[in-house]
């Protein structure tokens, strides 16, 4: 009860500033399931209770959170559901050398995302850029669910908002557990929400002719063709097109490359493997695929409340294509 009266102070606060205060919605009833679907099970390995009760959050545009959802990316998830409406996909590493990914919504609600899967460390580090961010997840190991508690979020994984998730019997589990936005969110917050730093408009000077581009992990690659007739980038994943699943193809109209510093961190997965820690705070090198050409850069991002700047080699600024963005970590080698 401590808890959710800070939060509520908080957010009266951040109201007052803003010259509105959100107003909180009483929890929804759980709506009848679509056929074929089922209600999801609370998680079986975060060892906490359930929790009934429940609120949406309602934000005038610009000063609700955003929707953070982690996406799973094993070759099974696929194709997944909502990536088509994500403002910025994030792609990390993880054990086995496969990837998952973090889709981040802030102008746009799809009706479905999925399957959803389990949070890492590093991803509390990467959404700190955010003020108090809805994390939509499936679970994590058991060890940092209580750190995941104290991080500067809402933790909306499904034995905290049942009425968010459902199954699709079609599709086989652990792959087919799917976030319903609007059971979290009321409304997309807006373009002022998505505080990652990044400047968009006129693409800089230079840079080099780069139709296409792969990024490969130990199991896993992801291959960017530039459609000049979309003006976006088209995605392959294991060299496989990405199709449509419940709405449009994912095309970003900008991806960065990213070399950041990847770590064991101080977790692992069930069968004992250890989930590289992907350090989206400091400074390196990155490419900026743009309009069919590539521009190298360098990023920088100094305290995990901070953005991420992109900088030419005077130190110029970097302009992103407006539209979705695609970020790929990799491993600086």
């Amino acid at each position: 009860m401590r808890h959710r009266t800070r939060e509520r102070d908080r957010a009266v606060r951040r109201g007052a500033r803003a010259g509105t205060v959100p107003v909180l919605l009483a929890a929804a009833v759980t709506a009848a399931l679509a056929a074929g679907c089922t209600a999801p099970p609370a998680s079986e390995d975060d060892g906490r209770a359930p929790h009934p009760e429940r609120s949406h959050t309602q934000g005038t545009p610009g000063t609700g959170p955003v929707l953070a959802v982690k996406v799973d990316n094993a070759p099974a998830a696929r194709p997944q559901k909502g990536l088509d409406a994500a403002d910025v996909v994030y792609v990390e590493p993880v054990e086995g050398g496969l990837s998952r990914l973090m889709a981040v919504y802030a102008t746009r609600l799809p009706e479905s995302v999925g399957p959803v899967r389990s949070a890492r460390e590093s991803d509390l580090e990467l959404l700190r850029q955010f003020d108090r961010p809805e994390l939509a997840f499936s679970g994590a190991q058991s060890k940092l669910l209580p750190v995941i508690d104290r991080a500067p979020l809402r933790a909306e994984s499904p034995d905290r908002a049942p009425d968010a998730y459902v199954r699709d019997d079609g599709r086989p589990a652990p792959h087919n557990l799917y976030l319903r936005p609007d059971r979290l969110l009321s409304s997309p917050p807006g373009a002022a929400a998505l505080t990652t730093g990044y400047h968009y408009g006129e693409a800089p000077v230079g840079g080099r002719a780069e139709t296409s581009r792969t990024v490969r992990y130990p199991a896993a690659s992801f291959t960017f063709t530039w459609s000049a007739d979309r003006g976006r980038w088209l995605i392959s994943m294991d060299g496989d097109p990405v199709p449509a699943a419940g709405g449009e193809r994912p095309e970003p109209a900008t991806v960065v490359v990213q070399h950041v510093t990847v770590r064991r961190s101080a977790f692992g997965d069930f069968r004992g493997n250890n989930s590289p820690y992907v350090a989206s705070v400091g400074s390196g090198a990155a490419e900026v695929l743009r309009d069919g050409r590539a521009y190298d850069v360098t990023w920088k991002r100094g305290a995990a409340e901070e953005g991420t700047a992109f900088t030419a080699r005077d130190g110029s600024p970097v302009n992103l294509a407006e539209g979705p963005v695609w970020v790929v970590f990799t491993a600086t080698p």
